[in-house]
C-alpha cells in the first residue's frame, strides 16, 4: 500500500473494521512477511509452556492435599471413637481452608504464567497461528453472504423468465401488426426479441425482478445500416467531434446504386435521421422516441388480453428505453414478484450483433446524444460462457466470484456519498466486472478456478481489476481482440474493429479513488457484510412459491 492510499484511508467514508488489509498477491508479499511472526518456534514453545504448566500446577496442588490428609487419617485411626469424631469436627475447618488456599494459589500461578508467556513471545493477533482461522472466517462470511443475499432460486427465476417471455411476446406481436399499417418507408418491428443480461447468463443477484430484452427493428427495404466509429470523412476512428469514448458507434445508411437514395427515402430520413457534417446518420434519439410512442399505442390491446394474468404498464423517460412493469395476478403466477423489463430497440447488423439505442454512459456532447449507438454482442458472450463452462472444472467458481464482487460493490455504495457514489457504480458497472473476469479467465489455467479456491480467485479478480483502474486501461473483450480462443468464432466486424478502452470515459482521480475503494471493500468485506446485512438494509425476499408449498404439504400428508 503506497503513501497515497494511506492518506486516503483516513479520509475514507464509512466504518473501518479493526483488522488490516489482507494479502495483495505478489505486490504485497513483503508486507505479509513483515506481518508473519519471525520466531514461530519460540512462540509455539511459550504457548506450549503456558498450556502445560497449568495442568502441572493443578496436579501438584492435588498431590499436596492428598499427602497432607494421609497422615491425619492414620493418626486418627488408633484413637477412640469419641475422640475421632471430635478431632474430625475440629480439623475439618483447617483442612477446607488449606485446600481453598492451595487452589487459589494454583489459579493465580497459572494466570500469571499465561500472561507472562503471552507478553514475552505469545502468538500475535494476526500471526501464523491465527492465519488459518482468519481465512476460514473470511470464506465463511463470503459463502454466507452469497447464500443468503445473492443466490437466486432457480425455480423462482425460471417462473419469472417464463412469464416475462409470454408478456413481451404478446406486446411485440401486437406492435409488429400495428407497424405494418403506415407503409414500407417507415420503421417496423421484426417480430421477435432477444433475451440479454445477467438473468440469462446465470450471474444475476438478489432478486429476479429486472430483465433486459432487445427488440430488433426492421429498416425500409433495400436499406442497410453502416456502423462506424467516426462522424465523417477525414476523422479517424473514435476521434470525430462529439463522439464519446467507449464502444459507441454512429449508424450511417447504405442503399444499392440506382435505388434513388436519398430522394426516394426522404420520408424516412426526415423522421429518423440527422445530418451532421452533411452526412445522413440514423438518430438513436429519434428512433427511441418513435419506439416509445409505438409501444404505448399497442399497450391497450395487450393489457386487455392479459388482464387475467397480470397488470402491465409502460414508463418512459426522455433518452432512456421504455420499461415494462409487470404485476402478476395472485391466481396465475405462483411467485408474486413485481418485474420490470427494459425494452431496448436494436438495429440488427447480422451475425447476432446489434446496435442499441442505449449509448454508453459518460460525458458526451449534445450531438453525441442524438447519433450515438451502443454495440451489443451478447450472443458472443454467451458462446464464450459456454466454452468456459466446458473447459473449466465442474465445480468452477468463476460465476460465483462475479456475483460476490457485484454484491460487495452494492454494499459499499450504501456508505458512499455523492458525487462519487454514482461514479462508483458507473466505473464498476456489471459489464466492466464481467469483462475483467473474462480477461482473467482467459489467462488460465482454468483448473485453478475450482470451488476450493474461491477466496484466492476472488482476490485475484480484485487485484486484476485494481491494476486496470490504476493503469486506466481495460480493453473491450471482443472489439479488435485477436487473442480469443478459436472455438469462439467472432464476426468479421468485431475482428476488424479498432480496440476500445472501456475506462477511457473517466478521469485519472476518479479511477484512482475507485481503485482505492475497491481494495478497501475487499479488505473490509466481512465487516461490510456484517454491518449491511441487518434487516434495515436488506431487500424484502420474494414470497415462497405456492406450488412448492403445496407439494411439501402433500408430501408431509402422505
Amino acid at each position: 500500500m503506497d503513501n497515497a492510499e494511506l492518506v486516503m484511508l483516513f479520509h475514507c467514508p464509512g466504518p473501518i473494521a479493526p483488522y488490516p488489509l489482507e494479502g495483495e498477491l505478489q505486490n504485497h508479499a513483503v508486507l505479509h512477511q513483515m506481518r508473519a511472526p519471525k520466531h514461530s518456534s519460540a512462540v509455539m514453545g511459550a504457548r506450549l509452556d503456558a498450556r502445560v504448566l497449568w495442568p502441572l500446577a493443578t496436579c501438584l496442588c492435588t498431590a499436596l492435599l492428598c499427602l497432607c490428609q494421609a497422615p491425619r487419617g492414620r493418626a486418627a485411626a488408633g484413637e477412640e471413637e469419641e475422640e475421632e469424631e471430635g478431632a474430625a469436627e475440629a480439623g475439618s475447618v483447617p483442612l477446607l481452608k488449606g485446600s481453598a488456599l492451595l487452589l487459589l494459589l494454583a489459579v493465580l500461578l497459572g494466570s500469571l504464567l499465561a500472561r507472562c508467556c503471552g507478553s514475552a513471545g505469545g502468538a500475535p493477533r494476526h500471526g501464523a497461528g491465527s492465519g488459518w482461522g482468519a481465512a476460514a472466517a473470511r470464506r465463511g462470511a463470503l459463502e454466507g453472504f452469497h447464500a443468503r443475499q445473492l443466490r437466486l432460486s432457480p425455480h423462482v427465476l425460471g417462473h419469472s423468465k417464463a412469464h416475462v417471455g409470454r408478456v413481451v411476446a404478446e406486446l411485440v406481436r401486437a406492435a409488429k401488426a400495428q407497424g405494418l399499417q403506415p407503409g414500407p418507408l417507415a420503421l417496423s418491428l421484426r417480430g421477435d426479441f432477444v433475451r440479454i443480461g445477467s438473468a440469462y447468463e446465470q450471474h444475476k443477484v438478489r432478486s429476479p425482478d429486472c430483465f433486459d430484452v432487445l427488440v430488433p427493428l426492421r429498416l425500409p427495404p433495400r436499406l442497410e445500416p453502416e456502423p462506424r466509429r467516426d462522424l465523417g470523412p477525414g476523422s479517424g476512428p473514435g476521434s470525430g467531434p462529439g463522439l464519446g469514448p467507449g464502444a459507441a458507434f454512429v449508424c450511417g445508411l447504405r442503399a444499392p446504386a440506382g435505388s434513388g437514395w436519398p430522394r426516394r427515402y426522404r420520408p424516412f430520413t426526415e423522421a429518423f435521421c440527422v445530418e451532421p457534417q452533411g452526412r445522413c446518420l440514423l438518430s438513436s434519439a429519434l428512433v427511441l422516441r418513435w419506439f416509445q410512442g409505438h409501444l404505448q399505442r399497442c399497450l391497450g390491446a395487450v393489457r386487455y388480453r392479459l388482464q387475467e394474468r397480470c397488470r402491465i404498464s409502460l414508463s418512459a423517460c426522455p433518452g432512456r428505453p421504455p420499461t415494462l412493469h409487470i404485476l402478476p395476478c395472485s391466481d396465475y403466477v405462483c411467485c408474486h414478484i413485481s418485474m420490470a423489463v427494459r425494452l431496448i430497440p436494436a438495429i440488427p447488423l447480422g451475425d447476432a450483433l446489434y446496435l442499441t439505442a442505449l449509448p454508453p454512459e459518460g460525458p458526451q456532447a449534445a450531438l453525441a446524444q442524438e447519433v450515438l449507438w451502443g454495440l451489443n454482442a451478447s450472443r458472443q458472450e454467451q458462446r464464450l460462457l459456454s466454452w468456459l463452462k466446458e473447459q473449466a472444472p465442474a465445480s468452477s467458481c468463476h460465476l460465483k466470484c462475479l456475483q460476490i464482487l457485484k454484491g460487495l460493490r452494492d454494499l459499499r455504495r450504501q456508505s458512499l456519498e455523492e458525487p462519487f457514489c454514482s461514479q462508483w457504480g458507473r466505473v464498476l458497472s456489471s459489464y466492466v466486472l464481467k469483462t475483467a473476469l473474462f480477461s482473467l479467465l482467459l489467462q488460465g489455467p482454468l483448473e485453478a478456478w475450482d470451488e476450493r479456491f474461491l477466496v484466492e480467485r476472488l482476490e485475484d479478480l480484485v487485484m486484476y481489476l485494481r491494476d486496470c483502474l490504476r493503469k486506466q486501461v481495460l480493453m473491450h473483450l471482443f472489439l479488435g481482440n485477436t487473442s480469443l480462443p478459436e472455438a469462439v468464432a467472432l464476426p468479421r466486424f468485431l475482428k476488424e474493429a479498432a480496440p476500445v478502452n472501456l475506462l477511457a470515459a473517466f478521469d485519472g482521480p476518479t479511477l484512482d479513488m475507485a481503485a482505492f475503494q475497491l481494495l478497501y471493500t475487499w479488505s473490509q468485506a466481512p465487516h461490510l457484510i456484517r454491518v449491511y446485512s441487518r434487516p434495515r438494509y436488506l431487500r424484502p425476499m420474494p414470497a415462497p412459491c405456492r406450488h412448492v408449498t403445496e407439494a411439501r404439504q402433500e408430501l408431509h400428508g402422505e
